[in-house]
């Protein structure tokens, strides 16, 4: 029998359109937009299903609705098919998701930190200029040597071999573009981003939200959950809590969380959210990975046929 990790997507995976037809044909994924509109109070179901592009790429709503989506998913998964993950990650904001699946934080809870760190981010970004890039065809070894020889430059996310993003201000990045290509860089690629994500720039959104998040019960998770801040596997409702905020302003070890699951013997993975982003990682991460993505009605009916171990609910 296949052992599956879950992982869900984060920030640049929305799209116009996201969600509706899990909407339509799903109740279970129904019943997570109703409650996203409830609990966050204003139609997150309408930007998701007719949001224009500009709209999705703002922050304070890319982020809850790809939670939204995501979970939604998940659910109608869930609704149609008898299989659960060995364990769960998400890359950035697709961590919440994970938590979710894992039993460390009902829905409304979710829902509530997901808004509020948007939120967050959104205010910190605005305070400061500053941008992210793409460094593609260096090793991780020579991006973090370059960036720190650079003023106001980080390394956000290592999202696989040969593609780390930089952060910082809009200014340096700019002016880092040549220095990167002069150690090797193939290309580097300015991201359309309102702001110097997973950076020291978002220290104070994370102090801001760690205050937040401590109105709020967490429970220990029911299987692993690996962290974007180690890599490393996390089940204390303490440490998600302890992680959270540092996760906003720290860099995002994505290749590291793939390659610490695989090593823990787990090969099979099911991308859960809209667009297919992460199975594109995973194979640049490592091409023996399989990685079914369900982000759509007619995925998660495709990817029955593609999960060994599940089998399907009879819906009355």
């Amino acid at each position: 029998m296949n052992k599956y990790a879950f992982i869900f997507p984060g920030q640049g995976a929305q799209a116009p359109g996201m969600g509706k037809d899990l909407y339509d044909n799903s109740a279970a994924a129904r019943n997570v937009f109703n409650t996203a509109d409830e609990v966050l109070g204003y139609n997150i179901s309408d930007l998701c299903f007719n949001g224009s592009e500009e709209d999705l790429k703002k922050t304070i709503n890319s982020q809850p609705c790809i939670l939204t989506v995501s979970l939604a998913a998940y659910e109608a998964l869930r609704e149609k098919c008898s299989i659960n993950p060995v364990c769960a990650a998400g890359h950035s904001l697709g961590e919440y998701a994970a938590m979710y699946t894992a039993g460390v934080v009902d829905l409304r809870t979710v829902l509530l930190l997901i808004s509020k760190r948007a939120e967050l981010m959104n205010e910190a970004a605005e305070k400061s200029d500053g941008s992210m890039a793409a460094v593609l065809g260096l090793d991780n070894e020579t991006v973090i040597n370059v960036a720190g020889q650079l003023n106001n430059v980080y390394v956000a996310n290592f999202n696989s071999p040969g593609q780390v993003v930089i952060t910082g201000s809009r200014e340096e990045i700019n002016n880092s573009i040549d220095k990167f290509k002069a150690a090797g860089a193939k290309r580097v690629l300015p991201l359309a981003v309102s702001g110097a994500f997973h950076s020291p720039f978002m220290k104070d959104a994370g102090f801001k939200f760690k205050d937040f998040i401590n109105q709020f019960i967490f429970n220990n998770a029911n299987i692993p959950v690996y962290t974007n801040v180690d890599a490393e596997v996390t089940i204390n409702a303490g440490e998600f809590q302890n992680k959270l905020p540092l996760q906003i302003s720290s860099s995002v070890l994505w290749t590291q969380t793939i390659n610490n699951i695989a090593a823990d013997g787990i090969t099979n993975f099911i991308e859960i959210g809209p667009g297919k982003v992460l199975a594109g990682l995973n194979k640049k991460i490592n091409p023996e990975l399989n990685t079914v993505n369900i982000y759509n009605w007619e995925s998660l009916n495709f990817a029955m046929d593609e999960l060994m171990n599940c089998k399907e609910k009879e819906l009355i």
